[in-house]
């Protein structure tokens, strides 16, 4: 693969040279390169001559200046310039080999675990709500710039340099074929943090169903995939394919069977959120779509209502199934057998499960605390001599009070455990938690 810059070329930057290590990829703005600079590793995205105008030369040094939204962001950080090569470019962090894209989960060239899934909906919903409430529009949203490591749900966003502020006389992107929201398909409305919303419906329905959320029956019966059918599908007559109240998109079995399995294996809870999306969402902008908070609150639900059948399958918790099966969770999407549901915990308004590896974080007994998922609060463990004896073990600074079912009151101090039985009480002090089987 040739490069517009050739192996060990030196870009020669202030005090310090920029030396091209290797081409990485290229598309349609220009190349993107591993380099080294001040003795660290770096990308460096090259403009091609005719995509590095003055417009979008302003636009990095604007980007360089507002600093990434959260590190989740594979920000301009330098801007690169040389009169040798007529062109500019910018240097990023390095997208490091353990990072995947939605490609290789549709070509099942990774497995992330449902709990993953849910970890990569929260930061990826969570980084978009920071760049949003900057008053920054990404304009772009796709599968093409969304990476996540499938072992811990970690993201990283890429090709940040059509970030504009929202509202601001356009140019540059319109976005990408399929992503792209309908008024803009339609050519009514450039892009917006209200269209960014569409589209980020869009790629989080990828990530978990695998396929598009208009790509049913209507798609199937198009010969010729030519601009005139796209804008009819996804500009003109939209359809989602789980719409209640329109079954004439549906997937067609046997040719588009991953959104027709993992519609039925996700909670009603989580499919309502995408029923929104592309129904209101669809006919109604500016009211209907599902704003960044709204995902992230959902994936944490998700998180927390995993559990795992006798099978070792990741089966989901919920509530309103239960009480239509009179108590019992629906079969194991795996082997088809009815689970037997683990001990949960009541705190709130929220219920999380309690399986070997859970852990409890500030959010789960403060409401008013913000999501992070870095420094847990407590987890399960299990007793050192006997290890059929669970507990929730206290890794907070904060002494917690139990009260078992005779209403006995006890100590649970920083570093110490409480035995999981059905009706314990765990006061964390900002709020009380129940132990429910």
């Amino acid at each position: 693969m040739n490069g517009l810059l050739k192996k060990g070329i030196i870009l020669h930057h202030i005090d310090q040279d920029i030396k091209i290590i290797e081409l990485l990829g290229s598309g349609g703005q220009g190349e993107v390169y591993k380099v080294e600079y001040n003795n660290k590793h770096y990308a460096l995205k090259w403009y091609f001559p005719d995509t590095a105008t003055p417009e979008q030369k302003k636009i990095l040094e604007d980007l360089i200046l507002k600093k990434q939204p959260n590190e989740n962001f594979l920000w301009p950080i330098l801007l690169v310039e040389s009169e040798e090569f007529n062109s500019f470019g910018y240097l990023m962090e390095l997208r490091t080999k353990e990072y995947k894209g939605i490609v290789d989960l549709m070509k099942n060239k990774c497995s992330p675990s449902f709990y993953n899934l849910a970890t990569v909906g929260f930061h990826t919903s969570n980084s978009f709500l920071q760049l949003h409430s900057r008053g920054l529009c990404y304009k772009d949203i796709s599968f093409g710039n969304l990476f996540f490591n499938p072992n811990n749900g970690d993201v990283k966003i890429c090709d940040n340099d059509n970030v504009t502020p929202d509202a601001q006389d356009f140019s540059g992107v319109l976005g990408t074929p399929k992503f792209m929201a309908p008024e803009i398909v339609r050519g009514d409305r450039k892009p917006s943090t209200q269209t960014d919303l569409y589209s980020l419906a869009i790629l989080l329905f990828y990530v978990f169903f695998v396929h598009h959320p208009l790509d049913g029956s209507l798609e199937m019966k198009i010969k010729c995939m030519d601009a005139p059918a796209m804008k009819k599908l996804y500009g003109d007559d939209p359809i989602f394919i789980f719409d209640p109240n329109n079954s004439s998109n549906r997937p067609v079995k046997g040719e588009q069977d991953n959104a027709l399995i993992y519609w039925s294996i996700y909670p009603q809870f989580f499919k309502d959120l995408f029923i929104k999306s592309f129904t209101d969402g669809i006919h109604d902008p500016l009211n209907g779509r599902v704003r960044e908070s709204e995902w992230r609150n959902i994936f944490i639900k998700l998180r927390d209502s995993i559990f795992y059948c006798e099978c070792g399958a990741e089966n989901f918790y919920d509530l309103d199934s239960i009480k239509a099966n009179q108590g019992t969770a629906n079969a194991c999407w795996s082997c088809n057998k009815i689970p037997t549901l683990p001990y949960r915990m009541k705190i709130n308004n929220s219920i999380l499960m309690i399986n070997y590896n859970t852990k409890f974080y500030p959010h789960h007994i403060d409401p008013q605390r913000k999501y992070e998922l870095i420094d847990p609060i407590a987890e399960v463990s299990t007793h050192p001599q006997d290890p059929t004896i669970w507990g929730i073990k206290n890794l907070s600074k904060e002494k917690w009070v139990m009260t078992d079912k005779a209403g006995n009151l006890n100590e649970v101090v920083p570093g110490k455990n409480c035995k999981i039985e059905n009706g314990i009480k765990i006061n964390f002090g900002s709020s009380e938690g129940e132990i429910k089987y």
